[in-house]
């Protein structure tokens, strides 16, 4: 089966090798394509450089991995690289997207912003099923425990067969034996951080961030994770609404 790993971290973060290490040790024809530099925060964006029209492409080995491994740095979002990697940009097309992991949690509604989440939904338009991984703490180390978590995930992924399904993975910064175990969890009200903005000199607004410290839902992704579980979501890509009745007009002129 074709892997494609990609994440918004960059190619040079830690978390891109370990979850390319996963693919590889399931038995996997892995591809990697990431970003040249972080593009968090990209959600699906389809932003990108060229030079004379051309989307800006090198072949570089991301630390941790050998050159046995195809891997491109992408002076692009991930949204664009599973985008592309779709219509056969980095060999035939994935038959799975896997990104991260990240650095960082990924949880609530939060997730519409997260390029890690991004390049799976932008994947997933084009009937491939992608696995979003990420490490949830401020500086995270313990990439062998999301990638313990990311291989089962993975298994499961495949298996199931759903082309147009997303998984979402977190997994608390903590060695492998003191993680609680894994709970399916639905979307917290809101992600792991909020936003206070404060009017500044005309022209100017001042947007500053703040670690949520408390989720009342007990059973939502943030809080589950906050006591030491990995939590898995599936999401869906953008779908329309057929549950309400919009007006109908004829000509207006």
């Amino acid at each position: 089966m074709r892997v494609l790993v990609t994440n918004d971290d960059g190619i040079d973060s830690p978390g891109l090798a370990a979850l390319t290490r996963v693919a590889l040790e399931a038995g996997h024809d892995v591809v990697v394509a990431a970003p040249s530099r972080e593009f968090s925060g990209a959600s699906a964006s389809l932003l990108g450089a060229q030079e004379d029209g051309r989307l800006v492409v090198e072949e570089r080995t991301p630390p941790g991995l050998d050159g046995a491994v195809r891997s491109y740095a992408v002076d692009a979002a991930p949204g664009l690289i599973a985008f592309v990697a779709a219509y056969g940009g980095f060999g035939p097309k994935p038959h799975v997207v896997l990104s991260g992991i990240n650095r960082g949690p990924n949880t609530g509604h939060a997730v519409l912003h997260s390029g890690t989440v991004g390049a799976c939904l932008t994947a997933s338009t084009h009937d491939i099923p992608g696995l979003a991984v990420s490490l949830v703490g401020h500086d995270p180390t313990h990439f062998d425990s999301a990638a313990a978590y990311a291989a089962q995930a993975l298994g499961w992924l495949v298996e199931s067969g759903g082309h147009d399904r997303v998984l979402n993975l977190n997994v608390p910064d903590l060695p492998l034996a003191q993680i609680q175990g894994l709970r399916p969890a639905h979307l917290a009200r809101v992600g792991a951080v909020q936003a206070q903005v404060a009017h500044e000199d005309a022209g100017y607004l001042t947007v500053t961030y703040a670690d949520v410290e408390h989720d009342e839902d007990p059973d939502s992704d943030a809080t589950l994770v906050t006591r030491g579980w990995a939590t898995i979501s599936q999401l869906r890509a953008p779908v329309a609404d057929a549950g309400v009745t919009l007006p109908e007009l004829g000509p207006l002129g």
